[in-house]
């Protein structure tokens, strides 16, 4: 991983830390392990985060995943957003067996690379890595209309039919991203055929969202975000799901869960989403982390295969 791959990253999300913030930059202390033990589907351990004064500095990710297998989260996919970080996280889940990999362009990186002339060949190189054995969902990808006007609007499209085909054509979950975009991501899904297995992540609509995502066999994975005070159409929406169709991440280092929001995310805090997700339910945590964690594998497979041996 390359400074310039994190940075571009970062760019294409419209996150990450604000040079001129004043919030807390340490990590938060490790929360009570889960008795049943759970997965983090997207995570992106290769943005650093609690850098700057104050802040506990970047994490290497096996300190990441030390610290989520302390307190009962057994595997993480980590998740690609433009061709470099794709690379990374295919390249660290060959060697890691706590790890699988998802690979995409980004929807925000789709217009700047039509734009360079480069989308089709970064595209080509996504298709390559869905080939490698521990790929094993190609996203994220999607439609984001909150950073993208009309003018770069086609290029998102183009590029998510693009992954739609390469996650049938290899059997591979896809990851959507959906940005004040919901109508329209669900039209093109339709019109192209939505792969078996489709996660919505960090899922952000309301119940009716939910509702059409259950009557299809979508997958819907809640983030931290369900537990802001101010996300009760969110916990409308996680009610209103079929347990069976429920996911859960942290999309760190983004979207850390009440009561640390604003400091860094991480894999290992997914316990306290998962608590607040049983406790909206009113249900036992440790029946939502069975039920979750059952449902992770049937959409990803298995995370104890072998890895593969690769030169460090």
């Amino acid at each position: 991983m390359t400074d310039a791959a994190d940075a571009s990253h970062v760019r294409a999300r419209g996150e990450g830390s604000s040079g001129g913030s004043k919030r807390d930059l340490s990590y938060p202390p490790l929360p009570q392990a889960l008795v049943v033990p759970v997965y983090d589907n997207h995570t992106h351990m290769e943005i650093a985060d609690g850098v700057g004064e104050g802040g506990d500095g970047p994490l290497d990710y096996r300190e990441h995943l030390d610290r989520a297998s302390s307190v009962g989260v057994r595997g993480v996919v980590q998740v690609g957003t433009d061709l470099a970080t794709s690379e990374w996280s295919a390249q660290i889940a060959a060697r890691e067996p706590r790890v699988l990999a998802a690979v995409a362009l980004h929807p925000n990186e789709a217009p700047v690379l039509d734009e360079q002339g480069l989308l089709d060949e970064h595209l080509a190189g996504i298709e390559r890595l869905a080939a490698l054995p521990r790929v094993r969902a190609i996203g994220e990808t999607g439609l984001d209309f909150f950073r993208t006007g009309e003018d770069g609007r086609a290029a998102q499209v183009r590029s998510f039919e693009e992954h739609i085909r390469i996650a049938k054509e290899h059997d591979l979950a896809l990851t959507i991203h959906d940005r004040d975009a919901h109508d329209a991501v669900v039209e093109v899904l339709d019109r192209v055929g939505a792969p078996e297995r489709t996660v919505f992540h960090c899922f952000s609509g309301g119940p009716d969202l939910a509702r059409l995502c259950a009557e299809r066999g979508w997958y819907m994975s809640f983030a931290g975000t369900v537990t802001f005070k101010n996300a009760e159409p969110l916990r409308e929406a996680l009610r209103v799901a079929p347990r069976h169709l429920v996911m859960i991440e942290t999309d760190a280092p983004f979207l850390t869960p009440t009561p640390y929001r604003g400091r860094p995310n991480a894999p290992y805090l997914v316990p306290l989403t998962l608590r607040s997700m049983a406790e909206t339910l009113g249900t036992d945590a440790s029946m939502l982390a069975a039920q979750i964690a059952s449902t992770t594998e049937l959409v990803y497979g298995a995370w104890d295969a072998e890895p593969v041996t690769v030169d460090q």
